[in-house]
């Protein structure tokens, strides 16, 4: 038997605005949404074409909840977001509207930018350090 993780929880102030950035901003896919009672759903998001991990989408149901929309990992980067092709998602998430904070740098990892989400959780966008930078937009 193995072991992975399956899900990472997010939590969010809305569930229909946190769907609408992950979908249209960064175009993931919406692999679940289901409503479990009047207030509360299972709502899972992944990159497109990903068979890893998700993110489940948690609306804040209290004050100290609503304290962490944003700042899940106290100001440090959150989570992740790995691509074959960096130049291409770079420039795709900026004409979205994704705001970087950090410009894009070659690492001995690979290429990385630092995003925020919609709520201001840090995200890097990492690609391999050795593609072709002629798509490169600087």
């Amino acid at each position: 038997m193995s072991q992975q993780i399956a899900h990472i929880a997010l939590v969010v102030d809305d569930y229909d605005e946190a769907i609408s950035f992950y979908t249209q901003k960064l175009n993931f896919t919406l692999v679940e949404d289901t409503v479990l009672d009047e207030t509360k759903r299972w709502v899972l998001v992944a990159p497109k074409d990903s068979t890893g991990c998700c993110l489940l989408l948690a609306r804040a149901t209290d004050e100290e909840q609503r304290r962490r929309v944003g700042n899940q990992a106290g100001g440090r980067v959150f989570l992740f977001l790995h691509t074959d092709n960096f130049w291409k998602d770079y420039k795709n998430m900026l004409k979205a509207g994704v705001s970087f904070v950090k410009n894009p740098v070659v690492e001995p990892y690979g290429t990385v930018a630092v995003f925020k989400d919609l709520y201001g959780n840090l995200w890097d966008l990492v690609g391999p350090g050795n593609q072709n930078t002629e798509d490169n937009p600087q």
